[in-house]
């Protein structure tokens, strides 16, 4: 019997990461979601909105025998840029916050060390603004949100921003990659 733990992080638009973590072989679930605020059962209109305080994130169930929470981690750091406070590219407010949601003592430890040692290698030229926190409650998006990118690979967004970026992941990640 496989062993499945979950992992959750907010980098930026959930169309974007979602597309990304669902190419990863060990991952066996992607749902794009809402967490992280005060409103019960938000909307996507009330998150954009950015009155609920939550981010916009992507909660995976994954085997740790196939792929580490580290991995994850490397991943989740290589597809969005974790210096611009409340905002990636284009899309700006709290809802895009740079955060790892951890539901572990243990992942706790991983993400700290992992930020310590992208800070130690100078990566980036600004400092990380990437939180750490508790997981929360996690509300699944709307459906029409989940998929997205597979159901709507030529619309506007998806060819300008997503298609891209996934292009880019599986460049450089090619041993990561479901067959």
């Amino acid at each position: 019997m496989k062993n499945i733990e979950l992992a959750t992080f907010a980098g930026g638009c959930f169309w974007c990461l979602e597309a990304v973590f669902d190419d990863i072989k060990g991952v066996e679930d992607v749902v794009s979601g809402y967490m992280g605020g005060q409103m019960l059962n938000p909307s996507y209109e009330a998150v954009c909105g950015g009155a609920t305080g939550h981010a916009e994130v992507v909660q995976l169930a994954f085997d740790p025998a196939v792929i580490s929470y580290k991995q994850l981690l490397m991943v989740f750091f290589a597809i969005h840029d974790p210096t611009t406070l409340n905002r990636q590219g284009n899309d700006a407010g709290t809802q895009y916050r740079s955060t790892i949601f951890t539901h572990t003592p243990e992942q706790v430890a991983v993400a700290h060390e992992s930020i310590a040692y992208l800070t130690n290698e100078k990566i980036w030229n600004d400092a990380l603004v990437t939180e750490v926190v508790g997981a929360e409650t996690f509300y699944p998006a709307e459906d029409h949100h989940q998929d997205f990118f597979k159901r709507n690979p030529h619309q506007g967004y998806c060819m300008a921003i997503v298609s891209p970026k996934l292009s880019k992941f599986r460049k450089n990640f090619t041993t990561l990659l479901k067959s």
